[in-house]
Order: C-alpha cells, then structure tokens, then sequence
C-alpha cells in the first residue's frame, strides 16, 4: 500500500508540477527559447504539418491500430473511439503526421507507467504546448496495458500519453481517460529501460522542460540508454478512410541566432 501511494504521489506531482516551469496537457512547457533542431543523424525530417496544430483535425476511425516500432521491438496498440473520442481523433492525428518518430519513453516506472509524447523536435513541441483538448469522461479503467493521454489538470490533454503497467484504476477518479490498449507486445513495453527513473524534481531523470527547449539532443547526450520510437504507423481498418497523403518532409527548421 506504501509503495502504490508513493508511485501515484510521484505521478501526480509529475505531471502538475516542474521547477521553474509550468504545465499543459501533462507535459512540462518549453522556455520561451530553444535550441537548434536535432541533427540529421537524428533524422532531422519532419511532417511541416506538426507545426500547425490547428490544422490537425481529422476525425478517427471508430477502431484503428497503431504499430509501434521501437529500439527495444514492436508493440501494437488498438484506439476505440467511443471510449474517448477527443483522445482517439487526438491521437490519430498525431500519428499519422508522425508526431511519435524519433520520440523517447522518457518516463518508465516499472509495475506503473511508461510515458512518451515529447517530440524529438523542441519547435513542434512548443507548436503543441498550447494545443488542448477538453477531456473525454472516463469509461474505462486504467488496467494494465491501456494507454491514456497524460493531463496537468482540467481540459489540458495535448500529446503525453502513459502505457499503464499496473492496475491504476485509482487514476479513473481523477479524470485520466483511457482510449485505447497494447494489442500485441506489452511483453516489449514491460522491457523499456527504466534505469534513470523518476524526473526532477523528485529524481534525476529526464526533465520534462528541457526535453521540450532541446528535444532528443538532451535525451542521446545526457540519458543515452533510454529507448525511443523509430517509427508509430497506422493500420487502416477494412473499409476505413484512407491516411490522408503526406507531403513531402521537410528539414526541421533551426533556431537563428540572435
């Protein structure tokens, strides 16, 4: 009973507060500046899309599938719109831009959560900071192997999401709206490193703001064992739409100097 009170005290306070900084949708706001973009040999492309939140709007269909492709192997999740719709056509969208590419399981604590949703981009993370979404109710429970958007309060969804390890389902009390769960591989998200462990303020892992002003270059340079996503792909359901096209990428934009 210690231990779980202690991991959700961590979870809470993680997610609502960071130092000097404040929060949106779970994630942790960039400062006003950043740093240059990561290097190509990070895979420096990017959907041009992702800059543009507000364009992101296409509807989900009503079940859909996601492959997840990773360092440490792949996992399958599978989002039923009707357990949180806003989350799903949420996460959809973000999916197919390719939001998730490139991006680090930054958070992994074992028997609890494993948390991602930070771009590997500080400039589309700081396109997203400010781009919420109102919360779903919450219709089903936070058991093992559902995936729910992370939230620093009311109505502050943006692109966090946590894979839950554990029966979690005291979270459902607090808002957090599962939409969605491992088909295939939870074995793979159980085998996340988890060595760095809690974040700042509580511990000395990865911290939120800083993975958000200088992106994947923080992460590969200060915690390099972390595993990360090489590539989040749709499955098109039988007789659902079609991914929109993507165009072309382009290079990921660097902050000039002043």
């Amino acid at each position: 009973m210690k231990t779980w009170k202690a991991l959700l005290c961590l979870f809470v306070v993680g997610l609502l507060a960071a130092v000097g900084t404040s929060q949106v949708g779970g994630q942790t706001k960039a400062p006003p500046t950043q740093s240059a973009a990561p290097t190509s040999s990070q895979g420096a492309v990017l959907d041009a899309a992702l800059l543009h939140p507000a364009t992101l709007q296409a509807k989900a269909p009503e079940s859909y599938q996601v492959k997840f492709t990773t360092t440490k192997g792949n996992f399958v999740v599978k989002v039923t719109r009707t357990w949180a719709p806003l989350g799903a056509d949420r996460f959809y969208n973000l999916v197919q831009h390719h939001f998730f590419d490139g991006a680090s399981f930054f958070r992994v604590l074992p028997g609890f959560v494993v948390q991602f949703g930070l771009s590997a981009y500080p400039q589309v993370s700081q396109a997203w900071q400010s781009a919420t979404i109102k919360d779903d109710p919450v219709k089903q429970s936070n058991r093992r192997g559902y995936l729910t958007f992370a939230t620093g309060g009311a109505n502050t969804r943006t692109t966090q999401v946590f894979i839950n390890l554990g029966d979690n389902s005291r979270l459902d009390t607090m808002g957090f709206s599962p939409f969605g769960e491992v088909l295939q591989g939870l074995n793979v998200v159980e085998q996340l490193y988890s060595g760095y462990g809690e974040g700042a303020p509580q511990g000395r892992g990865p911290r939120q703001d800083l993975i958000g002003a200088r992106g994947k270059a923080y992460l590969d340079n200060d915690f390099p064992k972390l595993d990360s996503i090489k590539t989040a792909t749709l499955i098109v359901p039988e007789g659902g739409p079609a991914p929109a096209p993507t165009k072309a990428p382009a290079k990921a934009p660097a902050k000039k100097s002043s």
